[in-house]
């Protein structure tokens, strides 16, 4: 890895991917889309801090896939995210900000909102016609959380480095 601080972020299964991607890159303006959907865990991790990825790599190992409540189209003033509920998810996050509060930015410390972007960056008139299309066919639904992805974060696009799977079993995707 390089110099560069990481981004840790929330894969998501195929299905919920691809659904948030092609929202996202429908809706997000092209010039400022350098990224395809995800849900941020960190924002700015420190580079070249070996224990961080070890730190994930063994969390992954011992974590199973999450279920991933999708529960609302909301606005985010300039865009539209969708708001995810998970409770596992916010005692995983918790854990790791405690085990990492030392090398955390004040954003990365607070409690986490999950949530996909799918548009921001644009006026609110737009964002506020997007909300109300996305809102208009929305229904609840459950996606889920499959593995870490670590990323450097290189002042626009991110360049990716790790997958980190769940490696314990679960029965979520198979009762899909």
């Amino acid at each position: 890895m390089t110099g560069f601080p990481l981004i840790l972020t929330l894969q998501l299964n195929e299905e919920a991917f691809n659904y948030f991607n092609s929202l996202r890159q429908q809706y997000f303006p092209p010039e400022r889309n350098f990224l395809s959907a995800h849900l941020t865990l960190f924002h700015h991790l420190p580079a070249n801090e070996t224990a961080i990825e070890e730190e994930i790599n063994l969390l992954a190992t011992q974590q199973t896939i999450l279920s991933l409540a999708v529960i609302d189209v909301v606005s985010i003033g300039k865009g539209v995210a969708f708001k995810i509920e998970c409770s596992a998810l916010q005692k995983l996050q918790s854990r790791l900000q405690a085990k990492w509060n030392h090398c955390l930015t004040p954003q990365d410390k607070q409690k986490i909102w999950p949530h996909v972007t799918v548009q921001n960056k644009t006026t609110p008139a737009i964002a506020s016609q997007t909300l109300e299309k996305l809102k208009a066919g929305f229904h609840p639904f459950t996606a889920f959380g499959t593995g870490f992805s670590l990323w450097e974060y290189e002042g626009g696009p991110w360049r990716f480095v790790k997958t980190f799977p769940f490696q314990n079993e679960s029965s979520l995707l198979k009762e899909k």
